[in-house]
């Protein structure tokens, strides 16, 4: 991504801190234009003999830019690009090396302005600058060639015409010479025709000269057509199939958290240019068949006609393939989606401007059909057939809409704001299947109009698949068949196969993806490693290689209960990652939590600390559980029973860590109210303005455990791993647990539940919970 790129996107503040960097000197509309051009000049510094010449390649950069914007809505742009490049030349030719310092200073000042807003450092990417740079120049370079050819295709109408109008001036001499010479024959007669005659080969000499430089001139043009689409079907190849791919791609993996780097702005620029340099070839090739279509019968070359028509043919197709490809999801439906909940996607369509397709405004349809359907759709298209319109599976509401065109961005979308599935068919199951594992899709489809009416395009393109759920309890395995999907899609696949297996390394970058763009922290190897240890239930080799080639399938991911357990691995990690988004995020990145550790080992850890050591992990018995460990009298370890998102909601842990004085030293010396303090709820010393003094809840430890430690090891009826129970006291009232436990309040918070969200991680019913 450019730094010009990053800086589109900042805040309205930090935007405008950008827009003071570029004033008269240095106009914001050059930045803008010639970003990938600046950047890949600029960005390292060049020695001073070859600063000598920037001045004049800038001023050639700006006019080539300039002569590419042809549209009526760029006329104020391209003046103020032409009047910067006389300002340029006026006032730094005989210094260019201070227009180069200075143009370094400004991309300098907006870096600064970048790193401050995102509060990490920008990290230029050489190869890919240098790519943009290339795929820019090559799109000039055509565009300079398409010109050429315009103006070769002017000089030889021309020439057409003048030989049309000196071989009928010819045809007129004869004709006059031949009834000369059928008269009686006098001196005038006979002089006269001496001069026709002479004027007649005169004319045919010249005739003869021309009709061989049309010919060369045809022949030669036709080479440079040719040249030029092929040219432009390598560099709608390199925009088309590598640039926008991979736009897609990053945007399908963004569903598991890693940020986007590719800009579908810069990528529509791209494809508009590429639109407008395609139409033009294509106008020149049928304004030369037409050329050639009123040419004298006896000089039209043979076989031109044809070679014209297959011209037409190839360029009308890198025109449909630029239409039918750059209509694109611009903002995914939910892939995982609940029926009867209402939710939003934008489709786009990137020439849409550039064409005047909007001038017809197109609508688009949107139905789910199955992954069978859409693998049937793909192979009538590839067999350049019009198959049958795909069976539907489910009921959309809301489920069309008109394209609009926005003349400030040139962007022609339509956004479906209020789409609601309501009714699903499912297709039938094979084995251990679920309707959690099965994929569906949404199909957008319209017809555009280009050139007036002149050619009609059929187009469609589908959502990445999604997974219809009627209950949040079905929400955890819905979000491992998009994860899954998302991570490991393989490129140009047919919908919507994945491998069975990947390598360890493989998922546990997806999780630890997955993790961080969710808490905001991120997994160490020990995190990752115990990741392992639990999925493959076995020892692992000690080598990091080793254990990263290990295959690890889809059942161990999210089928196969852990041992001794009734969930998965999948269902536990999707839970912690939750309960850490949601209560624990700012305790996690900032280490206060160890997590990802088994009980044993933390029992071992402690047991050789002094009394009052304590650790945070994660349980491994309870979903979305975090328990406390700590060391008693007598160097031995006791575990709270966890607390799920239920008790957190209540009361943070940060809290319950300063509620318990058994605790006091986190893992493994350091003082909690050190580290904890920042957490701590404040105490409000003012009463409600209600006139009632607010009632405070704290955790406490069962009366037996100061008594008789031993009991801290009886196993909980209600879980299936020993554990010490905590208490809530208010602080105000006497320690009474029953009268608490029946108090009308009580009921009051256990029956409270949050709104269900469409958010990845908002499941389970209160069964999980509890």
């Amino acid at each position: 991504m450019t730094l010009w790129t990053r800086a589109q996107q900042l805040p309205p503040e930090c935007l405008q801190k950008v827009r003071m960097i570029y004033v008269d000197h240095f106009p914001i509309e050059v930045r803008h234009c010639l970003a990938s051009w600046i950047e890949s000049r600029i960005w390292t510094a060049e020695p001073e003999d070859q600063q000598r010449s920037f001045v004049n390649e800038l001023v050639q950069e700006i006019q080539t830019n300039a002569d590419l914007m042809l549209s009526p809505d760029m006329f104020v742009t391209k003046m103020k690009l032409l009047e910067a490049a006389k300002n340029f030349h006026m006032q730094y030719s005989h210094a260019p090396q201070e227009l180069y310092a200075y143009m370094r200073r400004c991309l300098a000042l907006e870096m600064e302005v970048i790193q401050n807003a995102m509060g990490t450092p920008y990290v230029a990417q050489p190869h890919t600058e240098r790519k943009y740079s290339e795929l820019i120049t090559g799109l000039q370079t055509v565009r300079q060639k398409v010109n050429i050819a315009g103006e070769e295709i002017r000089s030889l109408q021309a020439n057409i015409e003048s030989l049309s109008l000196q071989y009928h001036e010819c045809l007129k001499n004869k004709g006059h010479m031949n009834y000369l010479q059928q008269q009686t024959v006098t001196t005038e007669r006979r002089d006269l025709v001496a001069c026709l005659r002479g004027q007649i080969e005169d004319t045919e000499r010249k005739l003869n000269a021309l009709v061989a430089q049309i010919t060369q001139s045809q022949m030669e043009l036709v080479d440079h057509m040719k040249e030029n689409i092929t040219n432009l079907r390598q560099l709608q190849s390199q925009v088309l199939d590598d640039e926008l791919i991979k736009w897609k791609r990053e945007q399908q993996l963004s569903g598991n958290g890693v940020p986007m780097q590719s800009n579908l702005n810069t990528i529509q620029e791209w494809c508009e240019l590429l639109a407008d340099l395609i139409w033009t070839t294509r106008q020149q090739v049928n304004n030369v068949a037409r050329i050639n279509s009123k040419t004298i019968v006896e000089l039209r070359q043979p076989h031109l006609a044809e070679m014209l028509d297959d011209m037409s043919k190839q360029v009308t197709g890198l025109l449909s393939t630029l239409v039918t490809s750059t209509f694109v999801i611009e903002k995914q439906p939910p892939q995982v989606m609940k029926t009867n909940t209402r939710f939003t996607a934008t489709v786009r369509l990137l020439v849409g401007g550039q064409l005047n397709v909007y001038m017809t405004p197109p609508r688009v349809s949107v139905v789910i059909i199955s992954e069978q359907q859409a693998q049937l759709l793909l192979k009538s298209d590839t067999q350049a057939g019009k198959g049958k319109q795909p069976v539907e599976c489910g009921d959309i509401l809301n489920n069309t809409g008109t394209m609009e065109y926005q003349p400030t961005s040139r962007q022609l979308s339509v956004s479906f704001r209020n789409m609601q599935l309501r009714k699903i068919k499912r297709a039938e199951k094979k084995g251990t299947e679920s309707v959690m594992d099965e994929k569906l899709t949404l199909l957008f489809q319209s017809q555009f109009n280009v050139g007036g009416g002149e050619l009609v395009f059929q187009v469609w393109t589908l959502s990445l698949p999604v997974v219809v759920i009627v209950h949040g309890n079905q929400e955890p395995h819905g979000w491992a068949t998009v994860t899954w999907d998302n991570a490991f899609s393989p490129p140009g696949r047919v919908p919507f196969a994945v491998p069975d297996k990947v390598t360890w390394g493989q998922l546990a970058e997806t999780l630890s993806l997955k993790f961080i763009s969710a808490t905001g922290g991120s997994l160490s190897e020990d995190n990752l490693r115990f990741l392992a240890e639990k999925i493959f239930r076995t020892s692992l080799p000690l080598n990091t290689m080793e254990l990263n080639a290990m295959a690890v399938s889809w059942t161990q991911f999210c089928k196969d209960a852990l041992p001794e357990r009734n969930f998965t691995f999948w269902e536990w990690f999707y839970m912690v990652v939750k309960v850490t988004r949601d209560y624990l995020r700012t305790l996690w990145c900032d280490r206060l939590i160890m997590g990802f550790i088994q009980k044993k080992q933390a029992e071992d850890m402690l047991s050789k600390c002094p009394p009052g050591t304590f650790l945070l992990r994660f349980s491994d018995s309870e979903l979305g559980g975090i328990t406390i460990a700590w060391t008693g009298d007598g160097n031995e370890v006791f575990s709270l029973q966890p607390f799920t998102s239920r008790d957190l909601m209540l009361r943070s842990l940060a809290d319950r860590v300063f509620d318990l004085t058994q605790l006091q030293f986190l893992y493994p010396n350091v003082p909690k109210d050190d580290v904890f303090s920042k957490y701590y709820t404040k105490p409000e010393n003012e009463m409600l303005k209600n006139g009632y003094v607010k009632p405070v809840l704290v955790t406490t430890l069962p009366p037996y455990m100061s008594s008789s430690p031993a009991y801290a090891h009886s196993p909980d009826s209600h879980r299936n791993t020993p554990s010490v129970n905590s208490s809530y006291f208010g602080e105000s009232t006497p320690i009474q647990v029953d009268s608490l436990m029946n108090s009308d309040l009580f009921e009051q918070i256990r029956a409270y539940e949050p709104d269900n969200q469409s958010d990845e991680f908002d499941i389970y019913s209160d069964m999980c919970l509890k």
